[in-house]
């Protein structure tokens, strides 16, 4: 390999699954993931065809799971993350965990989903008492419910907006913006017994609430992404420690 084509080999290569089809609109993960990345990383991503949130969009959907892993690891990953909160939600723990399990077992690729490296990092902090800004509807906050419960992770509260999936694709970047910051003050307001604040969702860009509700309200504050980079990322040692989007990424 020459000089030449070294110089942009990317050191790691991050892969993804998300939810929804690459023929849709996508305003790239990416914007948000090079402000907590080093710029020889590189993000490689394939789409599980998610229709929506419900059991049966998300069991059709999952069907699609292996292809996905095998794309990536044909790309050569260095990991995987099963994106999407709701959809590991309503598979349950047990088949989440099943999965990434399994996926480090058939590819040699470790795997992480967010409500797992949510847990991780509620843990991590010795936290137990989650107040959660969700858009969803109460099918899919009631699985998140259930979810972290079965992590050791207690929800004293969750927002709702009762949006599906292409509730969630229908906004616009200004309108998810706002929307994350909104659910996720409205969840530290509500529910002050909470010892951190969650607010999850990837149809809308959230990682500027971290910090926002940390000075705010003076707690812990994750987003998917933000607890994702630091279990995957930052935990292993793999890049140093993240300045400036919340206490979690800080070390």
């Amino acid at each position: 390999m020459t000089d030449y084509v070294q110089k942009l080999m990317p050191r790691f290569r991050y892969g993804v699954i998300l939810p929804r089809a690459h023929e849709e609109v996508q305003r790239a993960r990416s914007y948000q993931l090079y402000r907590l990345l080093p710029l020889d990383f590189m993000e490689i991503s394939t789409g599980l065809g998610l229709e929506n949130y419900t059991k049966e969009g998300v069991e059709k959907a999952v069907e699609n799971y292996w292809p996905c892993v095998e794309r990536l690891a044909k790309e050569k990953v260095d990991h995987i993350i099963f994106s999407g909160a709701p959809i590991s939600a309503m598979l349950t723990r047990p088949r989440v965990m099943d999965l990434l399990r399994q996926t480090k077992e058939r590819t040699g690729i470790p795997a992480d989903a967010p409500l797992e490296a949510l847990v991780a990092a509620m843990r991590h902090l010795g936290l137990k008492k989650l107040a959660v800004g969700s858009r969803w509807a109460d099918p899919v906050n009631d699985a998140i419910i259930r979810y972290l419960d079965a992590g050791g992770i207690a929800v004293v509260g969750i927002t709702k907006r009762n949006q599906w999936a292409s509730d969630s694709a229908a906004m616009t970047l200004e309108q998810g913006l706002a929307m994350a910051l909104e659910v996720g003050r409205e969840a530290a307001r509500t529910w002050p017994e909470a010892e951190a604040i969650s607010v999850p969702g990837g149809a809308a860009m959230a990682l500027h609430v971290v910090p926002a509700l940390e000075d705010e309200f003076g707690k812990p504050a994750f987003t998917n992404m933000s607890a994702e980079v630091w279990n995957d990322l930052v935990r292993p040692g793999i890049i140093p420690p993240v300045k400036g989007w919340g206490r979690l990424l800080a070390g």
